[in-house]
């Protein structure tokens, strides 16, 4: 049954690739022991399925490189840094593919071009989401404390209404998680369970997490 806060709405899944989640992945050791302690890999497998027949826009952000990672200035650091020593996320390889436990439909877009931290750089993201005249941007993948931050961050400058799925994220460490989500997150965005994400939709009520992450 699709509602119409649903049309409006965009799921955006970012680097669910075999990279990250596949325990085969380059990645995989640092993140598993936050996607074991949320269940963040059912938990979006659940979200898609539900969100997906509601009527929500299904957005796949992968990152990719060339063989050469020429795309990529040789002095980065953090997680590119990484990525680049590790050579993972190479187009065509096996580790850039999107993981077989979320298969892209027909109806799913996959945005093109993401080589940086957030998904609207280098990227047509937010021409599709005008397109489709979304309204609610809700965000899911990895890393919460990177990607998926600097992503919510933009969309929200942007104007959209941003929703970070808490238990559909993951980073390198508890610390990390912890910190993004309680501290960063309400800043720029509604954060959510998915389940209360998914009730929202049916429901048509907007939750309220206004008040966080703010000190003072």
């Amino acid at each position: 049954m699709t509602t119409d806060k649903a049309k409006k709405t965009a799921l955006l899944l970012i680097e669910y690739q075999n990279d990250f989640a596949n325990p085969n992945g380059v990645f995989y050791e640092a993140v598993k022991p936050v996607m074991d302690a949320s269940g963040m890999l059912e938990n979006t497998q659940d979200l898609v399925a539900k969100a997906r027949a509601l009527g929500v826009h299904i957005l796949f952000c992968p990152i990719t490189f060339s063989a050469d990672y020429h795309e990529m200035n040789p002095q980065t650091h953090g997680i590119l840094k990484a990525i680049l020593e590790k050579q993972a996320f190479q187009q065509g390889s096996w580790g850039a593919e999107i993981i077989e436990q979320l298969p892209v439909k027909e109806t799913d877009i996959v945005i093109e071009g993401k080589r940086g931290l957030s998904g609207f750089y280098s990227t047509n993201l937010d021409f599709i989401l005008r397109q489709l005249k979304i309204e609610t941007l809700a965000v899911a993948g990895f890393l919460t404390n990177c990607c998926v931050e600097a992503t919510l961050r933009t969309g929200y400058e942007k104007g959209f209404d941003t929703v970070a799925l808490t238990d559909c994220t993951a980073a390198t460490s508890a610390e990390e998680q912890q910190f993004s989500v309680t501290k960063n997150f309400p800043m720029f965005s509604r954060p959510l369970p998915y389940q209360d994400f998914l009730t929202e939709l049916t429901s048509g009520n907007r939750t309220d997490t206004s008040g966080g992450g703010y000190a003072g």
